[in-house]
C-alpha cells in the first residue's frame, strides 16, 4: 500500500508542510524546516496514525510547487 502527501512551502517558516487526507476521514498534517526533517516527521506521523502492521509500505511526496534553490 502507498499513500501520497501533498507538499507545499510554508511561508511562515520557510520550510515545508505535508498533508494526507484519509479517505475514511481524518488524515495527517506535519511540517519540517528541511526536506530531510519533513521526511522524518512524515515517517513518525505515519507510524503513529496507523495501527501496527497496517501502515503503508511507501509514502509518495507530491510537490504542489516544485522546489527551487540557488546554486550561486
Amino acid at each position: 500500500m502507498e499513500i501520497t502527501f501533498s507538499v507545499e512551502p510554508c511561508a511562515a517558516t520557510g520550510g515545508f508542510v505535508a498533508r494526507w487526507d484519509d479517505p475514511a476521514g481524518g488524515g495527517i498534517t506535519t511540517q519540517g524546516d528541511t526536506l530531510a526533517e519533513l521526511q522524518n516527521m512524515i515517517s513518525d506521523a505515519v507510524g503513529g496514525y496507523f495501527d501496527e502492521g497496517k501502515a503503508p509500505a511507501r509514502v509518495r511526496l507530491h510537490f504542489v510547487h516544485d522546489p527551487v534553490f540557488a546554486v550561486a
